[in-house]
């Protein structure tokens, strides 16, 4: 396929991960950063989104208000991604801005994925994520391929979950209802409170 075209500002960038779950267990795959633009994809002005590799991140150090222009294609999945286009090529950052803000949202550079690995995440109300955290470095929309039965693996559903990575005493957080996982035979998990609190215990509430 002939790669798509795109230019724009960036609004955000986040962690990619894609979340695979299977009754109570679950498993992260670090896909690379979402960059979340304004801009012209294909001659068409609107706002997309576009994945990048690890590797990419770490050369161009993309944050919110930078000016960028790259090549990309469309997602083979969008059940699988966060993103509308990925495997982008040819980026390049065009400007910058010197752009500060008061935290929260944090919008800094982001850190290395095996960060956000050692972090640790907390559920987060989709509610509040769409209103303050679609600009935080520690904010993620993680696609999620739930496996609802290990005997029949192609039985599979989809959807979307909100997490944070963020400092515990964020001033925005709010956890949301839990999260339920339906598996065999009708059978449903129910992510309690204390798997977050297993998951970010060996931080400080500032971290």
């Amino acid at each position: 396929m002939t790669k798509i075209p795109f230019k724009g500002i960036l609004k955000s960038v986040q962690p990619r991960i894609r979340l695979l779950r299977s009754f109570d267990e679950r498993s992260h795959n670090y896909l690379g950063y979402s960059l979340f633009i304004i801009g012209t994809i294909d001659d068409v002005e609107r706002e997309f989104s576009v994945g990048i590799g690890k590797a990419a991140q770490a050369k161009h150090q993309f944050r919110v208000g930078d000016e960028i222009a790259g090549e990309c294609l469309p997602v083979a999945d969008d059940r699988l991604e966060p993103v509308e286009f990925y495997k982008a090529s040819k980026l390049k950052k065009t400007g910058q801005v010197d752009k500060s803000n008061i935290p929260p949202p944090w919008e800094d550079i982001l850190p290395e994925l095996e960060v956000y690995r050692a972090r640790g995440h907390r559920r987060l109300a989709t509610r509040t994520y769409d209103s303050k955290c679609t600009t935080c470095i520690w904010g993620c929309r993680m696609p999620v391929e739930i496996t609802i039965d290990h005997w029949n693996p192609g039985r599979k559903k989809y959807r979307f979950e909100t997490f944070c990575y963020g400092p515990l005493r964020c001033k925005f957080y709010k956890s949301g209802p839990t999260r339920k996982v339906p598996g065999r035979n009708g059978m449903v998990y129910e992510e309690e409170d204390w798997v977050d609190e297993e998951e970010t215990g060996h931080r400080e509430m500032d971290e």
